[in-house]
C-alpha cells in the first residue's frame, strides 16, 4: 500500500493521520508552520487565548472518537447561572421569555430552501425572529445570519440552546493539538513542521489546509466556500466579583466568554474572549467598538482593569455556513479525484463547528483506506 501523505497539521489533518494510521497505512504528515494545530492553536503567556471561541460538545461525534482513544482532555462546563443576555441596552439574567418559548420546540423541522429570518418571522414573529438572529450570530459569526438556510440555522440554535453538555477545555485546544499529535506519533506517523510545500506530494494526499491554500495546491482556482468575517477581541482583565460569566447580545450577535481558571488566566485575573460577525468590506474598527460596547453595560469597569489585549479578524475562517437551498452536501467534496482529498471544517461533511474538520477528516481516512 503506498504511503499516505496530508498537507495540513491542524485538527483535520491531525484526525486523518491518526485515522489512517490505526488502518496500517504508513503517513507523512507536512504542515507548513513551526508548530502543529492550525486554529485550534492558542496564545502563550500568562493569558491562554484560543483563536475565537473553541468549544467540545459532550455526545457529539468527534466527543465520542475521541473519547474511544482516551485522548479527551480535561474540561470545564460553564455555569448557566454566570450567563447573562442584552437586548436593547438592558443586561438581564434570563433568556427572554418568547424566545424561550421557541427554542424549546425542538421536534419543529426548518425548511432548506428559505431563509432562516423570513421562515422564523412566519413561525414566531419578527421580534422573536430577531432574537433568533442575535443569537445565531454567536456561532455562524455572520452579521446577518438570518440570510442563509432556515434548516442550517435552527438545527444549531435547538443544539446550541439545549445541547449536551458544552465543555471548554482547560489551559486551550493546544491541549488537544498535543493529545492528537502524540498519538499520532504512537502511531508511527511521521510529522515534519516549517514544511511549506510548493506542490503535491504523489497520492494518495489529504490536503487540510485553508482553502486560498488548498485552491492552489490543488490547482482549482474556482474552490471556494461561504465564510463569514469576525472580529475577535481577547482582553486579560484583574477579575471582579460579580463579573458575568458570559454575555450574549440578542440585538448584534456579540459572544462574550469569561475564563477564570488558573489555566487560562494568573491569579487574580479572568480572560474576556468575545467575537462579532461584520459584513464584508466594513471597519472591522466598528466591530470592535460594538463588542466594547457590550463590555461597558455588562463589566464594570473593565478598561480600567486591563492587564493585557489582543485583536484579530478572521476573514473566511470561522467555518461554513449553508445558503438558501443549500447543505453540507453542496459545499466542495472531499474526494477531489486521482487520489487526491480535501479536509477541514468548509467541506462537504457533517457536524457542528469543529466536528466537520473530524468528519472530513474520518471521512478521507475511509475512502484512502
Amino acid at each position: 500500500m503506498e504511503p499516505v501523505s496530508i498537507v495540513g497539521g491542524g485538527l483535520a489533518g491531525l484526525v486523518a493521520a491518526i485515522a489512517c494510521a490505526e488502518q496500517g497505512r504508513s503517513v507523512h504528515l507536512y504542515e507548513a508552520s513551526a508548530e502543529l494545530g492550525g486554529r485550534a492553536r492558542n496564545s502563550t503567556g500568562p493569558f491562554i487565548a484560543n483563536f475565537g471561541p473553541h468549544a467540545l460538545y459532550e455526545g457529539r461525534a468527534n466527543w465520542a472518537w475521541l473519547a474511544e482513544r482516551g485522548l479527551l482532555p480535561s474540561t470545564v462546563k460553564p455555569s448557566a447561572r454566570g450567563t447573562r443576555f442584552r437586548q436593547r441596552d438592558r443586561v438581564r439574567r434570563a433568556v427572554p421569555l418568547a424566545l424561550t418559548k421557541a427554542l424549546v420546540r425542538r421536534r419543529l423541522e426548518a425548511p432548506v430552501d428559505r431563509d432562516f429570518r423570513t421562515w422564523a418571522s412566519s413561525r414566531f414573529g419578527e421580534k422573536v425572529a430577531g432574537m433568533l438572529c442575535g443569537w445565531a450570530g454567536a456561532f455562524t459569526f455572520d452579521p446577518d445570519p438570518g440570510r442563509f438556510s432556515a434548516a442550517f440555522v435552527w438545527d444549531r440554535l435547538r443544539w446550541i440552546y439545549m445541547p449536551p453538555t458544552v465543555r471548554h477545555v482547560l489551559g486551550g485546544w493546544s491541549v488537544l493539538v498535543d493529545a492528537l499529535a502524540g498519538r499520532a506519533r504512537d502511531l508511527g506517523v511521521e510529522i515534519e513542521t516549517g514544511a511549506r510545500l510548493g506542490e503535491l506530494p504523489a497520492p494518495p494526499v489529504i490536503v487540510a489546509t485553508e482553502l486560498n491554500a488548498a485552491r492552489e495546491l490543488l490547482a482549482e482556482p474556482d474552490l471556494h466556500a461561504t465564510g463569514p468575517k469576525a472580529v475577535l477581541l481577547d482582553v486579560g482583565l484583574d477579575a471582579l466579583r460579580g463579573d458575568p460569566l458570559a454575555v450574549l447580545d440578542l440585538d448584534h450577535g456579540v459572544l462574550i466568554e469569561c475564563f477564570r481558571d488558573s489555566s487560562f488566566a494568573p491569579e487574580g485575573a479572568q480572560l474576556i474572549q468575545a467575537h462579532l460577525g461584520v459584513a464584508a468590506g466594513s471597519d472591522a474598527d466598528r466591530g470592535a467598538e460594538q463588542i466594547e460596547e457590550v463590555l461597558d453595560a455588562a463589566y464594570s469597569g473593565w478598561r480600567g482593569r486591563v492587564r493585557w489585549r489582543r485583536r484579530q479578524v478572521a476573514d473566511a475562517r470561522t467555518g461554513a455556513v449553508d445558503l438558501p437551498g443549500r447543505t453540507w452536501r453542496d459545499r466542495p467534496a472531499i474526494d477531489r479525484g486521482s487520489g487526491r482529498y480535501l479536509i477541514g471544517d468548509m467541506v462537504a461533511a457533517p457536524g457542528l463547528l469543529s466536528e466537520v474538520s473530524f468528519s472530513s477528516a474520518l471521512d478521507a481516512a475511509r475512502m484512502v483506506c
